[in-house]
């Protein structure tokens, strides 16, 4: 009786043990091939007149300074602009004015703590999304479905069609979930006027 157990019983159920757990791990593995959920209302255009856009907080804080200590000069279409700690400054009346750099803006080395986005290989430093050209750095506008995880601090909530959006340097972005995570994709640009 032991030589039958031994024989046939316990491989059977060592068997059966086996597939079990093999079918388990199958199911758990394909319940974590979805590795993109993204739920998104897509009701804005690429380009949004910035007539269409109703800001959540009615004015904007302008953040200016005496001056910038070790500033780099960027010049950009016949006019300077200054660049030091990471921010964009115009000079106005004596002081210098936080700005959001204007595409084109050209810089030798990226600001401190960027990431890269893997859409485009574009580099996202503080909301400003860069390509290498050479051996510089150019600010350009993100593709629409571009994705970052984090937006600036003094991002802005705005409305569109009765939709809520966010808004960094004319960048429109929703929020979206990606594996449990939140996220942000790109959705749009205001077109200034």
């Amino acid at each position: 009786m032991k030589t039958f157990i031994k024989a046939y019983i316990l491989p059977t159920v060592l068997l059966v043990a086996f597939a079990a757990q093999t079918e388990a791990q199958t199911r758990r593995s394909t319940s974590n091939k979805k590795v993109t959920t993204t739920t998104t209302k897509r009701t804005v255009a690429k380009r949004v007149p910035s007539t269409k856009v109703t800001y959540k907080t009615p004015k904007r804080k302008v953040v200016s300074v005496r001056n910038v200590p070790n500033r780099t000069v960027v010049t950009h279409r016949g006019q300077n602009y200054y660049y030091a700690n990471n921010k964009y400054y115009t000079q106005s009346r004596g002081r210098y004015i936080v700005i959001a750099p204007k595409v084109g803006f050209r810089i030798k080395t990226l600001p401190v703590n960027y990431k890269r986005v893997r859409y485009n290989n574009y580099y996202n430093a503080h909301g400003i999304f860069y390509i290498q050209i050479n051996n510089q750095y150019e600010v350009v506008d993100p593709e629409v479905g571009t994705i970052v995880y984090e937006l600036p601090d003094d991002y802005e909530k705005v409305v569109i069609n009765d939709e809520t959006y966010y808004e960094y340097a004319n960048i429109l972005y929703e929020k979206v979930q990606i594996d449990g995570t939140r996220a942000y994709e790109v959705v749009g640009i205001i077109e200034m006027n």
